[in-house]
């Protein structure tokens, strides 16, 4: 079980961060973006840290406030979650 939650995360996290790369590359193309929406979805469904991690490599979604404010909370929040569930859960990673 806790195996599987983990990868989910780790999954949930890499799909983040390629999403903003991505985005980036395709703002800097000038060609079709992707929502924001689907951007702050991806970071709240446990891609909080990929989201984080992007923001700095990639420099992207640096001067939106809601991604500035969202993207540590979601990962702080998310972190958080997975300690819970790595000391609560049976199983190993």
């Amino acid at each position: 079980m806790l195996t599987a939650v983990w990868g989910v995360y780790l999954a949930m996290n890499v799909l983040t961060f390629s999403l903003y790369g991505a985005d980036k590359r395709r703002a800097r193309r000038g060609r079709w973006r992707i929502p924001e929406r689907t951007l702050l979805l991806c970071t709240w469904l446990m891609g909080g840290l990929g989201a984080f991690t992007a923001m700095r490599v990639f420099r992207h979604k640096t001067r939106h406030r809601r991604f500035v404010i969202s993207a540590p909370i979601a990962a702080a929040l998310q972190i958080a979650l997975m300690i819970w569930a790595s000391l609560s859960l049976p199983g190993r990673i």
